[in-house]
């Protein structure tokens, strides 16, 4: 009977709120259980600003297959002849370790018949569907500064395209097809500007094709249109070219064969 007053007294007893402490021990838990939402959604901030801007490799798919693919194991890095390849660091957020490309920097010379990056991805982030280069689209040239522009003002060149201290490197078809030289040490004196015609990957295979030689003896690395070209346009007025003085040529972009 005693036994059964007790209990009958503590069913009947209030309940007491839970302590200080307790309270203290749920907030801290609901704090630290949004430091760490808030740190992981903080790995997406900057693939958010750097969303479009970022230069992938040749074959790339689009931006969110391919960081849900690439494994980042590095194998397109290894087997870029120019070295223009990079790995992103831990600043690029859930993006780190994926490849990407800084033309400015170190461009893609696009000069490999065989796209060995393509050929050294093992998951197919770089689609292996892509055969030739001229199966890639990898970004589109934009004329920036057209009032800059030598070929425009009808103006030649001399010297190194980037200066002396630009550390980038290309392979010269006419100094050696395989190895990569710095673009320093291979100055231009032409009388009307052509540079980015005359080094533009894909009107470099069309010359070669045009003459026979197509790129590993393989017609089917010929690009089928050009990229850019060089050709007359007509004044602010419709009478004097742009560049007549020199020899009347100005630069027109070529996208998809057309002008």
């Amino acid at each position: 009977m005693r036994l059964a007053s007790l209990i009958a007294d503590r069913r009947r007893a209030p309940r007491r709120p839970p302590s200080r402490r307790k309270r203290r021990e749920l907030l801290r838990s609901l704090v630290a259980g949004a430091a760490v939402i808030g740190a992981s959604l903080l790995g997406f901030a900057p693939l958010a600003a750097l969303s479009g801007r970022r230069l992938r490799p040749p074959g790339a798919l689009p931006e969110q297959d391919f960081l849900a693919s690439c494994i980042k194991c590095g194998q397109c890095v290894q087997v870029c002849p120019v070295e223009a390849i990079r790995l992103a660091d831990l600043d690029d957020g859930f993006g780190v370790g994926t490849p990407y490309i800084t033309p400015r920097s170190q461009a893609c010379d696009f000069s490999c018949d065989a796209l060995q990056c393509v050929l050294a991805c093992p998951t197919g982030s770089l689609s292996h569907r892509i055969n030739y280069p001229r199966e890639v689209r990898i970004g589109l040239a934009r004329l920036a500064g057209p009032q800059r522009c030598l070929a425009r003002r009808g103006e030649g060149f001399r010297g190194p395209a980037r200066g002396t201290d630009f550390p980038g490197r290309m392979r010269y078809l006419e100094v050696d097809r395989w190895n990569p030289i710095p673009i320093r040490d291979h100055p231009y004196e032409v009388e009307i500007c052509d540079l980015c015609v005359r080094e533009c990957p894909i009107e470099i295979q069309i010359r070669q094709c045009e003459a026979g030689s197509a790129p590993s003896n393989n017609p089917d690395q010929c690009p089928p249109r050009h990229a850019l070209t060089l050709a007359p346009l007509p004044g602010p007025e419709g009478g004097r070219r742009q560049g007549e003085g020199m020899a009347g040529r100005a630069l027109v972009w070529v996208v998809g064969g057309r002008r």
